[in-house]
């Protein structure tokens, strides 16, 4: 099949882009990686840190001695556990909780209400597994997280604990991918699966026991690290021990831990002598212990997160090893050979200029992790310079001058001082010294070898600085007397011209000038930038393009090259890689040397190039190598979002607002603490120099200058909505994405909702008040004009109306007693006809009783019954007594309900009765409208007399009247 261009095209650029990626991704034997050391008197918690994890946010979080332990790149927190336990284990999940275990106890931190907060998962476990010992192991496995003490497994899953139990008591549980593998004591290594543990298959007679490391290996077999019996293989069918120089070590100094690193490494901590990085074959790459840079040699936890960050945890300490870093360190930790003024690698050894002498090792390219440096004989002094010159390497002494053969030193000129030798551009075969004393000319014999000619006269002036320019001028640098310009003569004896350029010339100052060539030019650094020599006018000005191109380095006091079109800038102990581009483009690399600022001799700045991308560095105590295969693209760099940490009240006292200001809810803040701090931070750990930028939305008008200020206090915020904006770059190039955080400043009280409702309220009031006041004071000015004839027409009407509402009164009085006596008339005419109506009916059925047949026989009971039920129908006709309790209602309206509201227990003929005896009629009266006898009358009276409380000498007619 013929693969089109563009399918060609793609698998190229694919293919190149993992051969620099594979390149990138090596760990070198030069010298020690960076290590980064957080003591614990930086971040304030216990010595012991026995775990490690990065979280979603990428803040790093530690199981401590005294709790759990969060650091964000520029800030640490601690917090404790319920019982303040040691916490041994520390796993984060997607979702941005943290899990911990410590004794007895394990859970969660989440953030609530603003706050880091723990939660106990221990109540969910059954009653009979609850731990009583310590959690060493968390693994979160997508929703499920696994914790591990030595005599259970605990597996959270939706919101349920389900507990495995072995044999016998367990060792360290170890995830690989999505597979889980413990050590059940005496028994072997079991797989978890399903909650069940299953042995692992083991067809041969090794079986390792103390497994304390489980990692992915070749062809999807495993590495396995023990405490004392080293490493072994497990394909998957028996173990085989992987009998390296690794292994060796590992069980001479007992391995504690094991972690995979960039794919295809390995890192083992130890108890006794810190840690080693091997590869696949076991090949040890790196040891790293406390003489090469750890705080400690008791490993207690090892984790490597996705930015090539390795973290040790340590006995007492934190340790941050940069992987794949393009520094290597090596440093005299034992002062064995004094402060490095220069270094320089030649001929298979490593040689050291000192302040006590020079030194040597053996230099293994690809291998030079450990050094053995020794003192060549009488050496002993002040080195200045190391340079490789036609092939011969030159030491520059106190002393004098040497030629260097292995370890031994040749002298060469016995003038003290030799500070810098050059090759004479018009005439190559001689060298040019400046020494304390002035000039010093070599040539070479011979044999080729570079021997001592002569001293040049005519002057004798401290020669710190040597240049010739294209004219063949000699020029010096003078560190108090400015600069001189030497003409030589042919025969290269003496001066003929000596001219002396100081603040006269155009120069700044006298002081600290100082001369380099690039690309074939003199240039003069100043304390205000470089300079450039006009021979025309014999004055000097400003470079300006270089230094507005160079920004912070152009008064940068040393020049070295650094390869074609590349030089090495140094400005006062900070160093930074430029490369001069075509068209005029420069191009600054700093950042990433910003560890070594401070560390070189000042003035005395010494970078050698060992090869094409490789360059020694002296530094005080050592020296460092530059890889830059191993350099990450500063443009492919891809930050981690800003963090907003802590917002505080700075009004008056310090008071803790939030402890994150990402939650995604607005803030809301008192108009009285509307003073606030807001912290942030860039969750990048590498060595490099950070800067931010912020931009408060609703205050300010434009973005803030770049700073490395990770705090910004604001003050007097007026009310309102705001939004707080800030972003981070680092190598002054790669910015990452902005970070928002919003919040509100409440309105005072008197600008509040209810204020202004308060506000309406009085102002209604006040309008009201002061439409009524001016009606009142017209009515006062009114009254004031006619109160004469008002106070006369008053009285009138005063007495017309007393007299006619007398009137009123009394006719009102008359009809309402003619209308009550009428009712009253009503009433008794009712009753009385109620009174005759009945007597007329028991007359009648009486009568009744009496009556005869036409055969004089008195009538039938059946025919009489009939008679008599009509009769006593219309006696207990309810109609009438209706229309009686109507009439009387009318008459007397509350008498029945002050009856029925004082006597609820009365009933219809009870009420009946108490009407009758209202009206003071007689018993005969009430017999025949109640149609009973006298002697029931009689009965009732009695009865309503007790039901109505009516004390013995009140008479029951009179308390009925009195209602």
């Amino acid at each position: 099949m013929i693969l089109k261009p563009l399918k060609i095209l793609s698998l190229f650029i694919i293919v190149t882009f993992w051969v620099q990626l594979c390149k990138a991704q090596e760990i070198k034997s030069i010298g020690v990686p960076y290590v980064q050391n957080y003591a614990k008197s930086v971040y304030m918690a216990g010595n012991q840190n026995w775990s490690v994890a990065k979280g979603k946010d990428a803040v790093m979080y530690f199981g401590n001695a005294q709790g759990l332990l969060t650091y964000d790149g520029k800030y640490w927190e601690q917090y404790q556990m319920p019982n303040k336990q040691i916490v041994r284990a520390v796993a984060a999940d997607d979702q941005g909780r943290i899990y911990t275990g410590g004794f007895g106890e394990f859970g969660y931190w989440a953030y609530k209400n603003r706050r880091l907060t723990y939660t106990s998962l221990t109540i969910l476990v059954p009653k009979k597994y609850i731990p009583k010992d310590e959690i060493w192991k968390i693994y979160v496995d997508g929703g499920k997280v696994i914790f591990q003490s030595f005599s259970s497994i605990y597996i959270h899953e939706n919101n349920k604990i389900r507990v495995v139990t072995g044999p016998s008591a367990y060792l360290f549980m170890h995830q690989i991918g999505k597979r889980f593998y413990i050590e059940v004591l005496g028994k072997g290594l079991f797989e978890l699966v399903s909650g069940k543990l299953v042995p692992l298959k083991n067809t041969g007679t090794v079986q390792p026991s103390g497994i304390l490391s489980v990692l992915p290996y070749k062809n999807g077999s495993l590495l396995i690290g023990t405490s004392k019996n080293g490493l072994y293989v497990y394909n998957g069918e028996n173990y085989t021990p992987f009998s390296t120089a690794a292994n060796n070590f590992l069980s001479t100094y007992q391995l504690n831990n094991g972690v995979r690193i960039l794919d295809k490494y390995y890192a083992y901590g130890t108890i006794l002598n810190g840690l080693i990085i091997i590869d696949e074959n076991g090949a040890i790459i790196q040891r790293i212990n406390k003489s090469s840079g750890l705080q400690n040699n008791t490993v207690l936890s090892m984790y490597a997160d996705d930015a090539q960050n390795l973290w040790i945890g340590l006995d007492n300490g934190i340790d941050r090893i940069e992987l794949n870093a393009p520094l290597y360190f090596y440093f005299d930790k034992t002062g064995q050979f004094g402060t490095v003024y220069s270094s320089l690698i030649y001929q298979g050894n490593i040689y050291l200029g000192t302040n006590q002498g020079l030194f040597y090792s053996a230099w293994t390219p690809g291998n030079s992790s450990s050094f053995d440096f020794k003192l060549i004989p009488n050496s002993q002094g002040q080195v200045w310079e190391l340079s490789e010159i036609d092939g011969q390497l030159i030491c520059g002494h106190n002393e004098g001058t040497f030629s260097i053969e292995g370890n031994r030193l040749i002298p060469i000129s016995a003038i003290q001082g030799a500070w810098t030798t050059k090759k004479l551009h018009s005439k190559p075969e001689y060298l040019i010294q400046g020494s304390y004393t002035g000039l010093v000319v070599f040539k070479k014999d011979a044999a080729g070898a570079w021997r001592f000619l002569h001293r040049i006269s005519g002057f004798g002036e401290p020669s710190r600085y040597v240049e010739q320019d294209v004219k063949g001028d000699i020029w010096v640098s003078h560190a108090y007397k400015g600069l001189y310009k030497l003409s030589l003569s042919e025969d290269l004896k003496k001066v003929t011209s000596v001219k002396n350029y100081t603040e006269k010339n155009g120069l700044p100052s006298d002081y600290n000038i100082n001369i380099s060539t690039v690309e074939n030019r003199l240039i003069f650094s100043t304390a205000k930038g470089f300079m450039l020599y006009d021979d025309i006018s014999d004055r000097f000005t400003p470079y300006t393009t270089l230094n507005a191109a160079l920004a912070g380095f152009a008064t940068s006091n040393k020049i070295i090259p650094a390869g074609p079109r590349k030089y090495w800038f140094i400005n006062n102990g900070k160093m930074g890689l430029v490369t001069l581009g075509d068209a005029g483009k420069i191009s600054i690399d700093s950042n990433r040397f910003s560890v070594l600022d401070g560390r070189m001799v000042q003035y005395y700045e010494n970078i050698s190039r060992i090869s094409k991308d490789i360059y020694l560095v002296s530094v005080d105590d050592g020296f460092v190598i530059y890889d830059a295969t191993n350099a990450p693209d500063k443009h492919s760099l891809k930050l981690p979002s800003v963090l907003i940490r802590q917002i505080e009240d700075v009004t008056d006292t310090y008071r803790l607002i939030s402890e994150i200001g990402n939650s995604g809810s607005k803030i809301e803040i008192p108009y009285a603490r509307n003073n606030i701090r807001i912290s942030y931070t860039l969750p990048w750990y590498r060595q490099t120099k950070i800067q931010f930028q912020y931009f408060l939305e609703g205050y300010s008008k434009q973005w803030s200058d770049w700073s490395p200020a990770s705090q910004k206090d604001f003050t007097n915020l007026s009310q309102g909505n705001y939004v707080f904006k800030v972003r981070a770059k680092i190598n002054e190039e790669a910015v990452g994405k902005e970070t928002e955080f919003s919040f509100r400043v409440l309105p005072p009280f008197y600008a509040s909702a209810w204020a202004i409702l308060l506000y309406i309220i009085l102002a209604a009031i006040l309008l009201i008040t002061g439409k009524l006041l001016y009606e009142r004071k017209l009515r006062k000015d009114k009254q004031a004009i006619t109160s004469r004839m008002q106070d006369e027409k008053e009285e009138f009407i005063k007495k017309e109306a007393e007299a006619t509402e007398k009137q009123i009164v009394k006719l009102q009085t008359e009809r309402l007693q003619a209308e009550l006596a009428g009712k009253n008339r009503e009433l008794a005419n009712s009753a009385m006809s109620l009174v005759y109506k009945n007597e007329l009916l028991q007359k009648l059925s009486q009568e009744m009783l009496k009556l005869k047949d036409s055969n004089g026989k008195l009538l039938g009971e059946d025919q009489l019954r009939k008679i008599q039920k009509v009769i006593d129908e219309g006696m207990n006709d309810e109609r009438d007594w209706n229309l009686f309790e109507s009439s009387f209602n009318e008459a007397h309206e509350s008498f029945f309900k002050k009856l029925k509201a004082n006597h609820p227990d009365l009933v219809p003929n009870d009420l009946k009765l108490c009407a009758y005896l209202h009206m003071n009629m007689s018993s005969k009266e009430m017999a025949s409208l109640l149609n009973i006898s006298l002697r029931g009358v009689e009965i009732r009276r009695y009865r309503l007399r007790k039901k109505l409380d009516v004390p013995h000498d009140k008479n029951l007619v009179e308390f009925l009247m009195e209602l």
